[in-house]
C-alpha cells in the first residue's frame, strides 16, 4: 500500500463542505500540496489530508478533473444518492459514472468502504487503506478503471446482502481516485457516491437524550426577557437513520416559551449507533428563579417512510435557575431614587420650617 499524505486508519471526509473559512483552508492545504483547484459548476468532492471542498480535483503537473454520479447502465440518471432496499440473501447491481473531464485519458482507481457522519452531520467514508467491517464490504466493484479524455465510464456495483445481515441501515460509499507525489508527499484525491443500504426486518427508530447542559443568558435591558441555551445530545438507539424532531419547552411563573428545530432533515440526520450535540436557544423567558426546561425527541426516521413503526417520544426535565439580576439592579435604584428624593423632601420641609420660625421671631435672616 503506498504511503499517502493522512495518517494510516485517519478519516477522509466524503460531504461537501461550503463555508469561506474550510474552503480557504482546503485551498492552501492544495497548493501547499502542489495542486491546483478549480471551482466549478458541478460539485466535486476533493480530499487531501482530511480536507473537503466543493471542486474539480486537478492533481499536480496535470489537469485532470474528474465527477463521480450515481447512474443506471446507460449514463448519469439524475439521483444524487443510492438507495438501496433488500432483504438477506438478497443482490443487486447498481451503476455510478466516473466522468473524466480531462484532456487526457487517466487510471482511476475505484474503491468502496463504510461510511459514517462526522459531528457536523457530514456524510464521510473510511479510508482507502481500511478494511470495511459493514455495509462497505458487501460491495464488489472492479479495482481500476481508465477512461479516455473528456469521456464517461459506467462502473457497476454489485451490492450482496448476507444472509445473516443485521436488519436497518448500514451507510457505505463508493469513490474513484488517483494519487499524485508532489515532491516527497503522496496525495490521494477522492471523489465519491453515497449508498444507503438498507436490510429490511424489524426496524426500531429509537433516540436517547443524554448530556444535557442548560444556561440562562440575561438581557441588559431589565425590560426584556433572557435566553435559556439548552446543549443536548441525541443517540440512536435504532438500526434506522434518524432525523429527530425536537423541541424544547421552558416554564416559569410568567408562561411558557418554546423553540422548535425548524432545520432540514439531513442536518438532523444520526446514523444507527451515532450520536449528535446540538443547541437549543429559547428566547423571551423571564429570570423568576426555577426555570423548568424539557427537552423533547421524536426519533423520525430519515429517507424513505418506515409504515408501521412506531416512533416513540422521548422527554426529559431538568431545571435552571436565573435571578432576576438587572430586574433587581433596576429596582434598587428605584429605591434609592425614592429614598433619595424623600431625604430631600424632608431637608427641604425642615429649612423651609426654620425659616418660618426665624420670621416668626423678628430675627434676621443673616443672623
Amino acid at each position: 500500500m503506498p504511503t499517502k499524505s493522512r495518517p494510516r486508519g485517519a478519516p477522509a471526509p466524503l460531504a461537501a463542505r461550503t463555508a469561506a473559512g474550510p474552503l480557504k483552508a482546503a485551498a492552501a492545504a492544495l497548493k501547499a500540496a502542489g495542486v491546483t483547484v478549480l471551482v466549478a459548476m458541478t460539485t466535486i468532492t476533493t480530499m487531501i489530508s482530511a480536507v473537503v471542498v466543493v471542486a474539480f480535483a486537478a492533481p499536480a503537473g496535470a489537469d485532470t478533473t474528474w465527477s463521480v454520479v450515481p447512474a443506471n447502465a446507460d449514463g448519469p440518471d439524475g439521483r444524487n444518492v443510492i438507495d438501496i432496499e433488500l432483504a438477506g440473501g438478497q443482490q443487486v447491481t447498481e451503476h455510478v459514472a466516473v466522468i473524466n473531464r480531462s484532456t487526457q485519458p487517466v487510471d482511476f482507481a475505484i474503491d468502496a468502504n463504510d461510511g459514517y457522519l462526522t459531528a457536523k452531520g457530514y456524510f464521510d467514508m473510511r479510508p482507502s487503506d481500511a478494511t470495511p467491517v459493514d455495509g462497505g464490504a458487501w460491495i464488489q466493484i472492479p479495482d481500476k478503471v481508465t477512461i479516455a479524455a473528456g469521456a464517461t465510464a459506467v462502473v457497476p456495483v454489485k451490492v450482496s446482502i448476507p444472509q445473516n445481515a443485521t436488519p436497518g441501515d448500514h451507510p457505505a460509499g463508493v469513490t474513484a481516485s488517483i494519487d499524485t507525489i508532489s515532491g516527497q508527499v503522496r496525495v490521494q484525491n477522492r471523489v465519491g457516491v453515497r449508498l444507503n443500504i438498507r436490510v429490511t426486518g424489524g426496524f426500531v427508530a429509537k433516540v436517547n437524550v443524554t448530556g444535557i447542559h442548560t444556561t440562562y443568558t440575561w438581557s441588559w435591558n431589565p425590560f426584556t426577557p433572557g435566553t435559556v441555551e439548552v446543549t443536548y445530545t441525541l443517540a440512536n438507539a435504532g438500526n434506522v437513520r434518524l432525523a429527530p424532531d425536537s423541541r424544547i419547552l421552558t416554564s416559569t411563573f410568567a408562561g411558557e416559551n418554546g423553540w422548535d428545530d425548524t432545520s432540514e432533515a439531513k442536518a438532523r440526520e444520526i446514523m444507527p449507533g451515532g450520536s449528535r450535540t446540538f443547541t437549543a436557544r429559547v428566547t423571551g423567558t423571564w429570570p423568576l428563579g426555577p426555570i423548568g426546561t424539557t427537552i423533547m425527541a421524536i426519533p423520525s426516521p430519515a429517507g424513505k417512510p418506515l409504515p408501521g413503526v412506531t416512533a416513540e417520544r422521548i422527554a426529559i426535565d431538568t431545571t435552571v435557575w436565573a435571578i432576576p439580576w438587572p430586574q433587581l439592579a433596576l429596582l434598587t435604584l428605584l429605591i434609592l431614587a425614592v429614598l433619595a428624593l424623600r431625604i430631600t423632601s424632608l431637608r427641604r420641609r425642615r429649612r423651609i420650617e426654620k425659616l418660618i420660625i426665624l420670621s416668626g421671631r423678628g430675627t434676621p435672616l443673616g443672623t
